[in-house]
C-alpha cells in the first residue's frame, strides 16, 4: 500500500474518530424522537439473488447455507438499537432458528461514522472464527468506547483483550482491503437496496427495519418459513444522515 493510501485511511478513521461521541448522541436522540418507517419490500427472485452477492472479502455468516430462511442484517457499531437487538433479540434467533438449521444469518456493515468503521475493521481483522465474538464485545461495551475521550485507545484495549498485539491493531486500522470492503458493502446497500437506517434486515429478500423485540421478530421468521409476506409494527431505528451515503468520500 502506498503512503498516500495509508494517510487517507488514517485520516478517515483516526482523526474523525473523535466525532464518535457526537454521532452516538445524535443517533440516540433521533431514535427517541421518531420511529423508522415500517416498510416491507416484496421479495422477488432477482432481488434475493442480488442480496446474496457478498462484498469483496466475502460475508460473515452463521448457520447452514441451505437453510430455508436467509436473514441479512445491516448494522452500525455505533447504533444503540443495533446493540439492543444484538443483546436482546439475536440470542433467541440463534438458539431457536440458526442453531437448528432453519436460518442462515449474514452480518453486513452499514457504518454511520468513522468510529463504526474502525470497529467493523477490528471485527473483520479478527477473522471469521472470532468475528461474531468481537461484534458481541463491541456492542456490549458500546457506550464505553464510543463515549471515551480517546475512542481509538478504547478500541485498541478491546483488541488487546481479544488477542491482538499493538502492532496487529495498528496494521488492521491501516488495512486498505478491509476498509474498501466495508465502504463498498455499505454503499451498495444504500444505492441498490435502499438501506437508510439501522438495523435493517432482509428476511428472504423482504426488508424489515428497526429494533424489534423477540416477540416482534419471531413472527417474521415464522411467516418466512411458511413462504408468506412479512409484516411489521412500529420498529425503532437509526436514520442515516442525508448528506452522503455510507462509503462515499
Amino acid at each position: 500500500m502506498n503512503q498516500n493510501r495509508v494517510i487517507i485511511i488514517l485520516a478517515a478513521i483516526v482523526v474523525v474518530l473523535g466525532l464518535g461521541y457526537l454521532a452516538y448522541t445524535q443517533f440516540g436522540a433521533s431514535a427517541e424522537a421518531e420511529l423508522a418507517s415500517a416498510d416491507v419490500m416484496t421479495a422477488d427472485s432477482a432481488l434475493e439473488k442480488e442480496l446474496l452477492v457478498p462484498g469483496p472479502l466475502g460475508d460473515m455468516t452463521m448457520g447452514k447455507k441451505d437453510a430455508p430462511v436467509v436473514v441479512i442484517e445491516y448494522s452500525s457499531m455505533t447504533c444503540p438499537h443495533c446493540a439492543d437487538f444484538n443483546s436482546q433479540t439475536f440470542p433467541e434467533l440463534k438458539k431457536t432458528y440458526i442453531d437448528t438449521g432453519k436460518v442462515y444469518f449474514i452480518s453486513r456493515p452499514f457504518p454511520f461514522d468513522s468510529a463504526a468503521t474502525a470497529a467493523f475493521m477490528l471485527a473483520f481483522c479478527a477473522g471469521p472464527e472470532r468475528y461474531f465474538g468481537f461484534i458481541d464485545v463491541l456492542f456490549e461495551q458500546q457506550r464505553q468506547w464510543v463515549l471515551a475521550k480517546d475512542p481509538m485507545a478504547a478500541l485498541e484495549k478491546i483488541a488487546r483483550q481479544g488477542g491482538f498485539s499493538n502492532e496487529q491493531f495498528q496494521q488492521c486500522m491501516k488495512n486498505g482491503k478491509v476498509f474498501d470492503h466495508i465502504s463498498k458493502v455499505a454503499k451498495r446497500a444504500a444505492e441498490k437496496f435502499e438501506v437508510r437506517s439501522t438495523p435493517t434486515f432482509f428476511i428472504n429478500g423482504q426488508m424489515a427495519q428497526g429494533f424489534m423485540t423477540w416477540s416482534q421478530f419471531q413472527p417474521l421468521i415464522e411467516k418466512a418459513l411458511k413462504g408468506e409476506d412479512i409484516t411489521q409494527s412500529e420498529p425503532e431505528g437509526e436514520t442515516t444522515p442525508e448528506e452522503k451515503a455510507p462509503g462515499e468520500e
